[in-house]
């Protein structure tokens, strides 16, 4: 009995119609209709974050007004407890809950210019990624706050506590569901020196020191005789945790 056999150029031919059709419908399906080469695209994508990020302060307040109604009606409705209250002020004081005032300072870092040149004899002309601030750069300014003493930390309007996170995507700050642009401050409560001391010493803040004296990155330090960090009010439960080995 004879059979029907398609040459093999002509099974290749058909395998690539095949992939690249299959290919067509993918990109149709995740762009939606959209073109997802163009800036239009990185200029939704943009907006949806901003509009996630109003969404999330919205809900954020929202959540914090039931929390005060909760511990309102906790302290009426419960039996007096001055010792466990006692207990509660100072744990929601060391974990960040509270306000915070003293002495202190502000770390501002900015953006160099776009068009920014070598400042400095022999610096090689900057690439974009010279010139904005970087994860790292937050990360480097709240460790040495932290290492120095610092009773409490704020970046921009927030005041960090243990489950935070200094994330940055490009040169914009992500911070518990809040997005951010430069200029970037970090407030401290602390021992002014002491703060200053750890900012000189650490090594990745020299390294960034670099760069502003080669092409014009922002640094500030502003001393406070007395400044209040507002506590942390956004949702502190935990989802996972281990235990330490």
């Amino acid at each position: 009995m004879n059979s029907f056999r398609l040459p093999p150029a002509r099974l290749c031919s058909l395998g690539v119609f095949t992939l690249a059709g299959l290919i067509f419908w993918l990109s149709s399906d995740v762009s939606q209709g959209n073109n997802i080469r163009t800036d239009d695209s990185l200029l939704q994508m943009s907006d949806l974050i901003r509009e996630r990020t109003r969404q999330n302060a919205a809900l954020e307040s929202a959540a914090a007004e039931l929390r005060a109604e909760v511990n309102a009606l906790a302290e009426r409705d419960g039996p007096p407890d001055p010792d466990g209250e006692r207990r509660l002020d100072g744990l929601e004081r060391e974990a960040g809950l509270t306000d915070l005032a003293g002495p202190g300072l502000t770390v501002t870092l900015t953006d160099a210019p776009p068009d920014a040149t070598a400042l400095t004899p022999g610096v090689p002309d900057p690439s974009p990624n010279d010139l904005v601030i970087h994860q790292q750069d937050l990360q480097a300014v709240v460790n040495a706050l932290w290492a120095g003493g610092a009773e409490g930390v704020r970046v921009m309007d927030q005041r960090l506590i243990s489950t935070s996170a200094v994330r940055c995507v490009g040169n914009t700050l992500i911070l518990q569901g809040r997005l951010y642009s430069p200029p970037y401050t970090v407030t401290a409560v602390g021992d002014r020196a002491d703060l200053r001391a750890a900012l000189d010493s650490s090594p990745a803040l020299r390294n960034y020191q670099q760069y502003v004296a080669a092409y014009g990155l922002g640094w500030d330090v502003e001393d406070h005789p007395s400044v209040t960090l507002p506590g942390y009010d956004g949702g502190a439960a935990l989802h996972h945790a281990e235990p330490t080995e």
